[in-house]
């Protein structure tokens, strides 16, 4: 066996031990080292650089290492096995997308003004909160010599007259503290319970004196981040939110490299571990801690997730959602146990998922269609959630149709050479400057800069094509001190030098970089397309378009419309409407309308597989220009393509 020591740059160290030839990716993961791996190991994206401190790994040349990288030491831990002792730095960036991932500030005012006008305008429609959820007082008389009547009778009996159901479910567990509670409590207790249809089912007995609410949690597991709330039942009141990276993410940016890695042997439980042990339980325990909220006190627990996601926590094989003709366990589900799920909660707490409809469109579009209002608008609109998926629903309140297209790695940061999740040191807005090029960049967390999140890779390269230093292909067709040409001969331009990065490393983006990224932004163009075009519409029906998701917050609307991501519309028409996911997945939880709306929203929309449209791959072709080969599709471009043209 060979000792092999994980030391972190921001301090402390593992050791773990490993036979000759493990993988030292996999060997971290084995020690619970996070190293940011969006690629899943599989070589593509050089995300995981690790620096060989002593002894010797047998480690695969990569292009994603410069020569002068690997002589100092740089290795990606996916192309490196062990063949000795070996000590290993993980730089700081290699797992502080993790630790200082930017997640939604769910307490913001203006992340708290979106929430809440989603909430009042369901509240217009008819989607009044309300529960089946009730706690109520029960006084009994105290049994006599005259009235042996045994404890469950006696309780049934008088819940039935309080409540006026026509049955009582008492189960075991509250069976067993029945007794004692009644005459600890002079036989008058409070009790929780769910009616249906006549059936009243008791979910727990409180003392008389007890004044803890009744609780639930709405919770968004998205594929990179996860988000939630705890409220009060009874009044709907948010209690506390929290919001935490998703642990799965060490295992792959994406869904297709998840549901590869939960093949592998103990692949299931290893992703349904980071969703529940290492990511929901300690967020469900900072927001009970931070209201005060014992966790026996939540009695309910709603989730919108993508449909994988859902297959993920469920500990359920996801591998047929990959493969033709794509097809789930599940679309719907009926509520399970969370303690089944080794979520400990109240004892008769359940779990219910928003229904999927779609191989890749899941419950957080359903339960964001929800709250986007798309369902009831008489005008022709468009919900576009970005996250590390992309999904679209089109229509009405007449029809709702939907699909997803693969476009988040590069969204993330994926398949950017210097990209890199929302975290600290990540560029999230830049402009140029025409004449020097010169860039004005914002940084999350104030400090000099490591690479480019989402938000800034779309301004970047709607900043380089409006200054044509690049033309419609993503080519460099200006110099200037910041554009450098390899052996090669690709271009690229430079952010940030050596002496101005957080890393000491160079932050560049190349042609391949901006290549990589427009098949990208080409993705969600041409899935708007196919949608609108399929129903014999073209982009200008559109009277509103909400964005929702985690990476649609920073987008700035005109640059993304600039490079031909969104339809070239007036700004007025697009909104961005926050994490409609857990808006959707909060009106699940507190009211019984808007569930039914739910459900009755997953049963009417269409769900389009992209895959089976046969003008799909052209539509995709004409989009992987800056910003589109169809220059009437963009007119308010004109001025920037002709100058582009001139040069």
């Amino acid at each position: 066996m060979n000792k092999v020591i994980f030391q972190f740059e921001g301090g402390g160290d593992v050791t773990i031990f490993a036979a000759p030839g493990e993988n030292l990716l996999d060997l971290a993961r084995k020690a619970n080292v996070v190293i940011d791996a969006p690629c899943s190991g599989n070589g593509s994206c050089g995300k995981c650089k690790v620096q060989l401190m002593s002894g010797d790994l047998k480690s695969k040349k990569s292009l994603h290492l410069e020569d002068a990288e690997f002589n100092e030491g740089w290795r990606l831990a996916c192309g490196s096995v062990v063949i000795g002792d070996v000590k290993i730095m993980v730089p700081d960036i290699a797992s502080a997308y993790k630790s200082r991932m930017k997640t939604a500030d769910l307490s913001s005012p203006e992340e708290v003004r979106i929430f809440n006008d989603l909430q009042d305008n369901l509240q217009a429609a008819g989607l009044k909160p309300s529960c089946q959820i009730k706690i109520f007082t029960v006084k009994m008389n105290a049994p006599t010599l005259d009235d042996t009547m045994p404890d469950n009778e006696r309780f049934s009996r008088a819940v039935c007259e309080m409540t006026g159901a026509k049955n009582v479910i008492v189960p075991f567990f509250v069976l067993r503290k029945l007794p004692d509670l009644m005459r600890d409590n002079s036989f008058e207790l409070r009790c929780v319970g769910e009616l249906f249809e006549g059936t009243l089912e008791i979910l727990d007995l409180l003392s008389n004196t007890g004044t803890a609410p009744v609780c639930g949690l709405a919770i968004d597991i998205g594929t990179t981040t996860v988000s939630g709330v705890l409220v009060d039942l009874k009044t709907g009141a948010i209690l506390s939110k929290g919001s935490a990276g998703n642990g799965q993410i060490r295992y792959g940016a994406d869904v297709i490299n998840r549901i590869v890695e939960q093949q592998k042997p103990g692949g299931i439980d290893k992703l349904q571990k980071a969703i529940i042990t290492e990511t929901l339980l300690p967020l469900i325990d900072v927001m009970c801690n931070d209201a005060g909220i014992p966790k026996k006190r939540i009695f309910r627990m709603t989730v919108a997730s993508n449909t994988t996601m859902n297959h993920l926590l469920l500990g359920l094989n996801a591998n047929y959602l990959r493969q033709e003709p794509y097809i789930p366990v599940f679309f719907k589900a009926r509520p399970i146990l969370t303690r089944a799920l080794g979520i400990e909660l109240a004892p008769a707490a359940k779990l219910s998922l928003a229904p999927n409809i779609g191989s890749y469109v899941g419950g957080d579009i359903t339960a964001g269609a929800l709250a986007s209002m798309i369902w009831h608008a008489t005008k022709l609109s468009m919900l576009i959630d970005l996250g590390t998926n992309g999904e679209i629903v089109f229509g009405n309140a007449e029809f709702l149709m939907s699909c997803a297209c693969s476009a988040g790695p590069a969204f993330e940061g994926g398949d950017i050479s210097c990209g890199m999740r929302a975290t600290h040191g990540a560029i999230e807005a830049i402009t140029l400057d025409k004449e020097t090029m010169e860039p004005t960049m914002t940084v999350i967390g104030g400090i000099r800069p490591v690479g480019l999140c989402g938000s800034g890779i779309i301004d970047m390269i709607a900043e380089l094509f409006r200054t044509g230093i690049v033309n419609s292909k993503g080519k460099f067709i200006r110099e200037g001190p910041r554009i450098q040409h390899d052996e090669f001969n690709i271009g690229s331009y430079v952010l940030a030098f050596p002496k101005d990065s957080a890393s000491g490393r160079q932050v560049a983006i190349t042609e391949v970089d901006i290549d990589n990224f427009i098949r990208a932004k080409g993705a969600i163009f041409s899935a708007i397309m196919t949608l609108i075009t399929s129903l014999g519409f073209t982009p200008d029906v559109l009277e509103h378009v909400s964005v929702a998701g985690g990476i649609g917050s920073g987008i700035n609307i005109k640059n993304a419309i600039a490079i031909g991501m969104f339809p070239d519309l007036p700004l007025e028409k697009y909104t961005y409407i926050g994490n409609s996911a857990l808006a959707g997945s909060y009106a699940m939880l507190t009211s019984e309308a808007a569930a039914d709306k739910l459900a009755e929203i997953s049963d009417s929309m269409t769900y389009l597989e992209l895959s089976t449209q046969s003008g799909y791959m052209d539509s995709f072709v004409a989009a992987c220009f800056l910003p589109h080969t169809d220059a009437s599709l963009f007119p308010s471009s004109a001025d920037t393509r002709a100058e582009v043209n001139e040069r």
